[in-house]
């Protein structure tokens, strides 16, 4: 969940305002440019959970394993709530024209360092 960016509850704010011994702002994932563009993965992530009633880290966890190459996907959990929301993206299953969505957007959005 890229140390929950993908979740859909860090915005520029939240991150600006993490404690000063919390690792997230030293790694390159919430540094920019890779930090505009992980964002911007989310609003797409979150545009698709909203046509399905699903949040971000559900569409996110669907995506990769979505890929028949993938055999399983490992989640840190702190709730019980985020564990029912892992196992329903389990069961979530993305349209082509999903997976093309999210796909376009990574392409016309590569990672920079």
């Amino acid at each position: 969940m890229k140390s929950g960016l993908l979740t859909g509850k860090m915005t520029r704010k939240r991150i600006a305002s993490l404690p000063p011994d919390d690792f997230r702002p030293r790694t390159a994932s919430f540094k920019q440019p890779p930090l505009s563009r992980n964002l911007g993965l989310v609003e797409v992530l979150r545009g698709i959970g909203e046509r399905h009633s699903r949040t971000s880290g559900e569409v996110a966890i669907a995506w990769t394993l979505r890929d028949p190459v993938v055999t399983g996907a490992i989640v840190g959990v702190r709730s019980a709530e985020q564990a029912k929301q892992i196992v329903r993206s389990a069961e979530f299953r993305l349209s082509p024209d999903e997976i093309l969505e999210i796909e376009e957007y990574l392409k016309a959005n590569p990672v920079t360092a």
